[in-house]
């Protein structure tokens, strides 16, 4: 089966927990990564999501190490909204 991968970048304003991720992580843009396959059979062009990938630690961070962690899509948005949703 076809499998794709896409880019993002996320934006957290506090620190943050996701599961998967065994400490919280503090606030910054993070590189996301999901991976997609086709779905076939159908009239259109379609993909998906079979898995979500967040980098640690973020982009602005001086580390040299860096981690990919597997993650649920819907506990990053979640986590997202949540972040949004909070007093600045």
């Amino acid at each position: 089966m076809f499998t794709r991968t896409t880019h993002s970048i996320v934006h957290f304003n506090a620190p943050f927990v996701l599961k998967g991720v065994d400490k919280t992580l503090p606030a910054g843009d993070y590189d996301i990564d999901h991976d997609e396959e086709l779905i076939d059979g159908l009239a259109r062009v379609a993909h998906r999501r079979v898995a979500t990938f967040i980098h640690v630690p973020s982009r602005s961070s001086k580390l040299s190490t860096r981690q990919v962690f597997p993650i649920d899509h819907f506990d990053l948005e979640a986590a997202l909204l949540e972040d949004q949703s909070r007093p600045e």
